[in-house]
């Protein structure tokens, strides 16, 4: 019995050892666009879809990234605005490894007014890079 209690602590404790180790929050995944080599921060979970590069101020706050890759699970049209969007972005759609096409989608406190970009074909990764 105590044999199988401590097998199952240690499991416990193995597991979440793994997933404190493979957290993505440090983590930046290198991306070569057009012949140029980018870290960027990943989201593919709905939450980090939905916030993305909302509320960062600067490149600072992002840790060393150039911007965002955002994965997604199956092929869209995909759109993406500027609300609460403090940073200057260019945004590549993506198919794969295939580069759909660029839209720039300029920071709240520049347009004024939410801006709305849109994929011109079904995509499953957006890359948001800040535009300097």
């Amino acid at each position: 019995m105590i044999k199988k209690i401590l097998l199952a602590v240690l499991s416990i404790f193995i597991i979440t050892a793994f997933y404190i180790l493979n957290t993505k929050k440090d983590n930046l995944y290198q991306y070569k666009l057009n012949g140029k080599s980018y870290r960027l921060l990943v989201a593919d979970e709905k939450e980090e879809h939905e916030k993305g590069l909302m509320f960062y101020k600067d490149k600072k706050e992002l840790k060393g990234a150039d911007g965002m890759i955002f994965i997604f699970s199956e092929k869209q049209t995909k759109t993406f605005w500027n609300k609460n969007t403090y940073l200057d972005l260019d945004v590549y759609w993506v198919d794969g490894e295939q580069l759909i096409g660029k839209s720039f989608l300029p920071s709240i406190l520049i347009s004024k007014d939410i801006v709305f970009v849109n994929s011109e074909k079904k995509v499953d990764r957006v890359i948001e890079i800040i535009n300097n």
